[in-house]
């Protein structure tokens, strides 16, 4: 073989060889995917920062607001700025026109879910305050404004009999105009059980657990059927001696906190509750 050959030969083996190594592959990163997921994670953690603080926001300012309202309620009075929101005239005695002006301002509204949310109650809290002005005078009613919406309690002594679910024939009147209200709005309402810390153990209920979600639910089958209020827009929950209004420790505060209160939800209120979102 000559030297002509021999340089050939060499000069195949050493493509041969650069060939192969340009084919073997280079190793394949399989952790490639932590960097996506740690950017995904960081977003998520972002974004439920931001609504946890916006949510807690809203909670303030409707805190603000229930609070103002509850007080014009015990001074026989609507405040001026949530007649603003009803589009009533201000009052003339109105010493800060440019802040009652903004306050009722359509824009303020827009920009502010949780003072919208109680406005859009004001009226009815209006009318219901005046339908009920007996009963609430006998202590047989009492109404407040939530965050989550217009609550009114029915006070158990003139609605039910102790320790049973049975509603008074006298007490269809009352939730006949209570049912009235409910008939022109279009929000969701909740019923709701209440007791006191007494133990309860009868033939008919175990716990004040029971005897709560059978009241709540005896005042939806009255609305219901008695009064036609839709059972879709309507939903119970009993809650025992776990939601007292006052305290236990005195007969009169027990009183208080055996009750059934019923919340027109707001649309604040409703995305609390599952199912009447």
């Amino acid at each position: 073989m000559g030297r002509q050959d021999l340089k050939s030969k060499g000069a195949a083996q050493i493509q041969t060889v650069m060939a192969r190594r340009v084919r073997v592959k280079a190793h394949e990163n399989h952790e490639r995917w932590l960097i996506s997921y740690a950017d995904f994670i960081t977003l998520l953690f972002a974004f439920f920062v931001v609504m946890f603080a916006s949510s807690h926001a809203d909670k303030n300012k409707a805190k603000e607001v229930s609070a103002s309202v509850k007080e014009a309620i015990e001074q026989g009075r609507m405040p001026k700025a949530l007649m603003d929101l009803m589009g009533r005239k201000r009052p003339p005695e109105t010493n800060d026109p440019k802040k009652a002006a903004a306050i009722s301002s359509p824009e303020l509204l827009r920009q502010d879910p949780a003072l919208a949310a109680i406005a859009e109650l004001v009226p009815s809290l209006e009318s219901l305050t005046g339908a009920l002005a007996k009963e609430i005078a006998a202590g047989k009613v009492s109404i407040n404004m939530e965050p989550r919406g217009l609550v009114v309690s029915l006070k158990e002594a003139a609605f039910f009999p102790p320790a049973g679910d049975t509603i008074q024939p006298e007490a269809f009147a009352i939730i006949g105009k209570i049912a009235a209200s409910a008939l022109r709005l279009p929000n969701k309402i909740l019923l709701e059980g209440h007791t006191d810390s007494t133990p309860i153990r009868n033939g008919r209920f175990r716990s004040n657990w029971d005897l709560s979600a059978a009241r709540a639910i005896a005042m939806l089958n009255v609305m219901a059927d008695e009064f036609a209020v839709p059972r879709e827009r309507m939903s119970v929950s009993g809650y025992a001696e776990n939601v007292p209004v006052a305290g236990n420790e005195s007969a009169e505060g027990r009183q208080k906190n055996r009750r059934v209160d019923v919340v027109f939800l707001n649309a604040f209120g409703a995305k609390t509750q599952p199912g009447l979102k």
